[in-house]
């Protein structure tokens, strides 16, 4: 369907089609309280992008919804660590959350967020009809109080000495210890301290608004064991449900003593909100509302609609039993879930990636490093944790890299497209040739029945959600054109059988053009470039469409692009990752980001000590030390390498040089601009002529000094 890489490119909203396959994806929403990694990337957005950009390809009418989850205690605590409103983290960490998607090419129809007036409106409405039809009861809780702050303290907001015998941690959370992991609750705490003043709080009781689950137990069941099996849920959906369900199902407390939330529109609960987990889920409904008025076509559509939800394997009962339970409770007709698809976590290297601790590969930090979104997003798709934990590892994504996309993919486009734009007498001057008789071609006919079955496979592979073995098929099909191009030894047919050649050159553009296609979903910007490089407009519309036939045609890929089109300027698709970057980077983003912050200010301050001739102050120099002005010096250079330099003034950076060129007006110096990771790149001009030839200094890391 051509290029999805904007957030809802198109002006006119989509709306439900009687009669054709209607898909709603959702992604779970993102909490706003911090930079995504690597592993919430898979986990959610990606996994969801990916079959989004299947579906529209397939020509089915699927819209992708998706947006950041911004109410709730963890904000709260974020906005007093950061001295600021929870209104501005929420802005601050929605900009940032969207910058990492859109670098990351996913193709949301809309990202939005539940710090909406929309939100407020779709979640008292639910809670509204839930009241109505007397699913919710009231009861008592006891709380921890704090009196100085003359508030109830939230989980996050209390810690103190962790209960479990052998584990005393002194500063143990509210709702879980750090250092041995065990769930908690604020009450248990030994020694515990309201963490805004360092005050102990006491305990009062306190009322709140419960879910009934166990008297929707019934209901709930029926729609679990019909849709499971319909929707084919995935096996880790099924055993974390089912876990659920055989514990027994409790009243589930959906209110909060908090500020920042959804108000609850009830004259004795007014002071409260809903808790984050009551509201999350209806993000997914005031988000679509956003997109369109007419969000009641998608969401109260069951007929029409199928929904598939993608998440991590924490969210599962949040979706399979919560958030239906409540669309159940308010007796109307909701769009229910049919397909869930849970990934296991990624970890990172030696243990787990952590926002908390700043462990990992953080969304920005993919963007820094130079290497393309492309091999981003394929190396995170190879390694999609659907049925257990995977790792992640630079030498991993280095021999994915080199051996997969570099010698497999690339190579085989390269070379069918170099070959094709030969001048001719060693080529075809760029024009796709004939190719007669292909059908009779031994050796093409086999590979188009086995093109044909991989096809097949990918399609049933991708509608049942298995999305690292429909990537796994498509490359495939690069290795049985390798396969094809040495078997043939096309080289020779040129000089001895052409029209034998033309048959081999005009079938193996054809695969070019289909392998963009399959792998469209996955890498989206490779595709593009793969259509540039045959000359194909952008709007090409890529398509694998029963109705256009499409699947069909994959069996003849001689038959994909026509005789007599001129195709564009091939170039390289991928490059080698060098072992000394990948030990660049592995150090780089070793420990946590703390560590990595002490880590460069120890180099920064290491680099300025070695600046020649520099006396290395910090800043508290006092008046009999410092040099003596003389109304007799003159300015000159020395004067000024012995000025002291403070520390705490300076600015130091590392910055990706990612252009260079001499400049114009001095032969020892090159123009660079350097990308420090900010909106622009900055340009900066330096004496490196001498020691780093031009064609080398792209892509190396540079420490300036400002």
């Amino acid at each position: 369907m051509g290029d999805h890489t904007t957030y809802a490119a198109t002006s006119s909203k989509k709306l439900p089609i009687p009669g054709k396959r209607n898909i709603l994806i959702t992604s779970a929403l993102p909490y706003v309280n911090n930079v995504p990694h690597l592993g919430n990337i898979i986990g959610c957005v990606l996994s969801a992008d990916v079959f989004a950009r299947y579906c529209r390809n397939r020509g089915y009418n699927a819209i992708y919804i998706c947006g950041t989850d911004e109410y709730g205690t963890a904000t709260e605590t974020k906005a007093l660590e950061e001295k600021c409103s929870p209104k501005e983290i929420c802005d601050k960490y929605h900009a940032i959350h969207k910058e990492v998607y859109k670098w990351f090419n996913i193709s949301f129809d809309e990202f939005g967020r539940t710090s909406s007036s929309q939100q407020t409106e779709v979640c008292q409405a639910i809670f509204k009809k839930l009241l109505e039809n007397n699913w919710l009861s009231e009861n008592t809780m006891q709380q921890l109080y704090c009196g100085s702050c003359k508030r109830f303290l939230a989980d996050r907001l209390v810690e103190g000495n962790c209960p479990t015998p052998g584990c005393n941690y002194d500063s143990a959370r509210g709702d879980q210890c750090e250092k041995c992991g065990k769930l908690l609750n604020p009450t248990e705490l030994l020694e515990p301290r309201c963490k805004v003043c360092g005050n102990i709080p006491n305990i009062q009781e306190t009322n709140h608004l419960f879910l009934e689950l166990p008297l929707l137990k019934d209901k709930l069941e029926e729609y679990i064991n019909k849709m499971s099996v319909a929707g084919g849920w995935s096996q880790n959906a099924i055993q974390a449900t089912h876990a659920w369900l055989r514990e027994g199902l409790k009243q589930r407390c959906i209110t909060r003593d908090l500020k920042w939330g959804v108000p609850v529109p009830h004259e004795k609960f007014k002071d409260k909100v809903f808790y984050v987990w009551f509201d999350a889920p209806i993000g997914y409904v005031s988000i679509t509302s956003c997109y369109t008025p007419e969000w009641e076509k998608w969401w109260k559509n069951p007929e029409d609609v199928e929904l598939y939800q993608f998440m991590g394997k924490d969210n599962v009962p949040f979706h399979t039993v919560m958030f239906p339970s409540m669309l159940i409770g308010t007796a109307e007709n909701w769009t229910l879930m049919k397909t869930i698809s849970v990934t296991e976590y990624l970890n990172y290297e030696a243990g787990k990636f952590s926002k908390s601790k700043g462990v990992g590969v953080f969304g920005n930090d993919a963007k820094d490093t130079g290497i393309p979104v492309e091999v981003w997003r394929y190396y995170l798709l190879t390694n999609r944790p659907e049925v257990s934990d995977t790792l992640f590892t630079w030498t991993d994504l280095q021999a994915k890299l080199n051996s997969e996309l570099l010698s497999n993919l690339g190579n085989f486009i390269n070379r069918v497209l170099s070959f094709i734009a030969k001048d001719p007498g060693s080529g075809y001057g760029s024009i796709i040739p004939d190719a007669q008789g292909a059908e009779s071609h031994s050796l093409t006919k086999v590979l188009g029945e086995k093109v044909g079955s991989y096809v097949e496979q990918y399609i049933e592979a991708m509608e049942k959600v298995k999305l690292k073995q429909g990537l796994k098929i498509a490359m495939s099909i690069s290795g049985e054109g390798n396969a094809y191009l040495q078997e043939s030894q096309f080289w020779k047919l040129y000089k001895e059988d052409q029209p034998s050649c033309s048959v081999v050159m005009k079938t193996s553009v054809g695969l070019v053009y289909l392998l963009a296609c399959l792998l469209e979903p996955f890498m989206p910007s490779f595709s593009l470039e793969v259509l540039k490089q045959l000359d194909l407009p952008p709007e090409t519309q890529i398509s694998l469409s029963d109705e256009k036939g499409d699947i069909e045609r994959a069996k003849k890929p001689w038959e994909i692009i026509p005789a007599g089109h001129k195709i564009g300027t091939p170039a390289p698709l991928f490059r080698v990752l060098e072992d000394k970057e990948v030990e660049f980077f592995r150090e780089k983003f070793a420990g946590s980001q703390a560590d990595r912050i002490v880590k460069a200010e120890a180099e920064a301050k290491k680099l300025t000590e070695k600046l020649k001739g520099t006396k290395v102050s910090d800043g508290n120099t006092s008046k009999k030390d410092r040099p003596k002005k003389s109304a007799e010096a003159k300015p000159n250079v020395s004067a000024s390498v012995e000025a002291e330099i403070s520390i705490s003034r300076l600015d130091i950076r590392v910055g990706l040089i990612t252009k260079a060129q001499k400049h114009p007006d001095a032969d020892s110096l090159y123009v660079e601009e350097i990308d420090v990771g900010e909106a622009q790149p900055r340009t900066v001009v330096s004496g490196l002529v001498k020691y780093i030839p031009l064609e080398e200094i792209i892509g190396k890391y540079a420490f300036f000094v400002t």
